[in-house]
């Protein structure tokens, strides 16, 4: 019974061999194609083929195969071009584009995170920073700022001033001028810092150093400008750094020793003090107070100063 059973596709087999054995054989399939009893022709020569290879072959299965290549039977044909054979040809080829498509994937996720920390990130905190400055921070400041010059003067232009500088810093910081609206702040904190100084204008006079300049302008050589050396003195002692302007160069630098201008009297009178004993007696040539932006000079000091002589 299994024998019976196997037979058919012992057949089938057969016959496919036959086929296959015929298209080998392209040279004489296609001699046979022009002899007029071609079929038989044919059967002949693929007994021989296979007598041969000492391999019997019943007739019934020769027809068969040869049968089978007039038909193109056990052929493959390819389903024809279209969207179901497209995607059947993705899905065959998936283990191949599946690990470039997984790499491609995984190089836009690194990068959209990378863009996302390094670029979107940075940028929007720096926003949200600039935001709570234009709104939070420069709006307090600017208020501490002018209720500590109120309290350090009563003076109606400082406070005057103080008042412009702030509204002008509200209104950059309202309209997201950043810049503007630190400078005001900055200004408010000069402001303050010069309200607050207490110092006293003396004259320097020391052994190596220079005490009176005397100058000879460019302009009108038979006139002379006569200067006395000087330094502002903290509370503690201590020489400050001041910004000072050269009525020469109109230069601004900023310096602990400074040529203060003087009428011609009172720098003869300080002359003649230090020519006594080597020592300037009376060294104290102006005081600035707490509230005050001005100096308080001595009698005979004129508006002025140099730097370097």
């Amino acid at each position: 019974m299994a024998d019976k059973a196997q037979a058919p596709l012992d057949d089938l087999m057969m016959a496919m061999d036959v086929v296959d054995t015929l298209r080998h054989e392209q040279s004489v399939v296609e001699k046979e194609i022009a002899a007029g009893d071609r079929d038989a022709h044919m059967i002949a020569h693929l007994r021989e083929i296979y007598a041969a290879q000492g391999i019997e072959v019943p007739d019934r299965i020769l027809e068969a195969g040869v049968e089978g290549l007039k038909q193109d039977r056990f052929v493959y044909k390819p389903p024809p071009a279209g969207l179901s054979r497209a995607l059947a040809y993705v899905y065959i080829t998936r283990l191949s584009w599946s690990k470039w498509l997984a790499g491609g994937v995984a190089a836009v996720v690194v990068a959209v995170l990378a863009w996302q920390m390094l670029v979107v990130g940075p940028r929007e905190r720096a926003v949200a920073a600039l935001q709570r400055e234009l709104s939070e921070t420069i709006p307090q400041d600017i208020a501490g700022l002018v209720n500590r010059i109120e309290g350090l003067t009563a003076q109606d232009g400082i406070l005057a001033e103080a008042e412009r500088l702030a509204g002008d810093g509200r209104i950059a910081a309202e309209d997201g001028n950043a810049d503007a609206a630190r400078k005001a702040v900055n200004d408010l904190r000069t402001l303050s810092a010069q309200l607050s100084e207490v110092f006293e204008v003396r004259i320097v006079s020391r052994p190596g150093t220079t005490t009176g300049v005397e100058r000879i302008p460019e302009v009108n050589r038979s006139a002379a400008n006569y200067y006395i050396v000087v330094e502002a003195i903290g509370p503690d002692g201590t020489a400050l750094t001041r910004s000072i302007t050269s009525e020469e160069d109109s230069r601004t630098r900023e310096v602990t020793i400074w040529a203060q201008r003087v009428s011609q009297a009172l720098f003869e009178r300080v002359r003649e003090d230090k020519v006594t004993d080597g020592i300037v007696q009376d060294s104290l040539l102006g005081t600035k107070t707490r509230g005050t932006l001005e100096i308080d000079w001595q009698d005979g000091v004129r508006e002025g100063a140099i730097t370097e002589w």
